[in-house]
């Protein structure tokens, strides 16, 4: 009988060259596990709830590592720590809302291993689907969170499709804000997708999170220099200032000129299985001043076509008054 304190038996890899893990995970497919820093992981090897043939460790794969200056912008390794993104200057000076995301995942042991293609590639916390009950996600026919006795303060407020399950990531929204580019690897070739449009719901695929399929490698991250030292504006709300995931965050990229909101991006987590863009208070504040008045006006366009669950309403005004906050310039 096996010990669930222990890990389940399998092969390891440790390719050095992107090539190498490709041709491995093509080779186990959906039986091989991709692991960077192994924090979502091992979890759920641990529990039982999924399992694998093969870990394919890319740790050793100096490519996907670092943080460096492009013609456009700034690339990101996919397995640069979120430690390092809260701290590295670059990221600091010119993109603070990203390594003000990072800075707030989970505690400092976790960043300090975590990558940032781990945190936006993870599954979803459902508990119901942690627990390895046989719901939607998992390839059942009910969602035990969305029913009349379901515990669901911590789920979604919109878009839910079979699966109310919502986005754990905190760099997520951040990087659909900066409109981010996402860079995947594969047998066919490299590829390059929007990080909104890498982020995927449960009406689109119920069994994934992220437009990766067997044999991706998310290898690294664009940030083109459009937003670079623009307005900034990150908050995140959870129960515990650390460890938790977000009941709510918000993140905001602004061009403000003389005092008037030219461009924004304004996404939320938490609130449904993707970042998700308020586009309605984008246009809204468009040409309006970056202040009280505007803040005011505007804010409850951010839940305005919500459809809470039993136990998660105080997700509408606690969404509206951090695009208050944001809006405003201001905690």
């Amino acid at each position: 009988m096996s010990s669930h304190d222990v890990m389940p038996e399998m092969s390891l890899y440790q390719p050095v060259r992107v090539e190498d893990a490709i041709g491995i995970a093509n080779q186990f497919a959906d039986r091989g596990w991709l692991v960077g820093g192994g924090q979502d992981t091992y979890g759920w090897l641990k529990d039982r709830a999924k399992s694998a043939d093969a870990l394919i460790d890319l740790k050793g794969i100096e490519s996907m590592r670092g943080i460096k200056e492009t013609a456009d912008g700034i690339e990101i390794g996919a397995l640069v720590t979120l430690t390092e993104l809260s701290n590295n200057p670059l990221i600091k000076e010119r993109y603070s809302l990203l390594a003000q995301a990072a800075g707030k995942v989970a505690s400092p042991q976790i960043r300090n291993v975590g990558t940032i293609a781990g945190n936006v590639s993870q599954d979803v916390r459902c508990w119901y689907y942690r627990r390895g009950l046989n719901c939607y996600r998992a390839g059942g026919n009910l969602c035990y969170a969305d029913t009349p006795e379901g515990m669901n303060r911590e789920h979604a407020i919109f878009n839910a499709s079979r699966c109310v399950a919502v986005t754990p990531s905190d760099t997520g929204p951040a990087l659909v804000a900066l409109e981010a580019q996402m860079v995947i690897d594969s047998a066919s070739g490299q590829r390059v997708v929007s990080a909104e449009d890498f982020f995927v719901g449960p009406n689109v695929d119920i069994t994934h999170t992220t437009v990766l399929g067997s044999g991706d490698i998310l290898t690294a991250v664009r940030i083109p220099a459009k937003w670079a030292n623009a307005q900034f504006y990150f908050e995140k709300v959870a129960d515990r200032n650390a460890w938790d995931f977000a009941l709510v965050s918000l993140s905001a990229a602004m061009r403000v000129n003389n005092g008037v909101i030219e461009e924004s991006r304004i996404v939320a987590g938490a609130v449904q299985a993707t970042p998700r863009r308020l586009t309605s208070v984008e246009q809204a504040v468009r040409g309006k001043a970056r202040d009280e008045a505007t803040a005011n006006s505007v804010a409850t366009l951010a839940s305005r076509d919500a459809n809470p669950l039993n136990y998660n309403h105080f997700k509408m005004p606690l969404m509206d008054n951090l695009v208050k906050r944001a809006l405003r310039g201001q905690a």
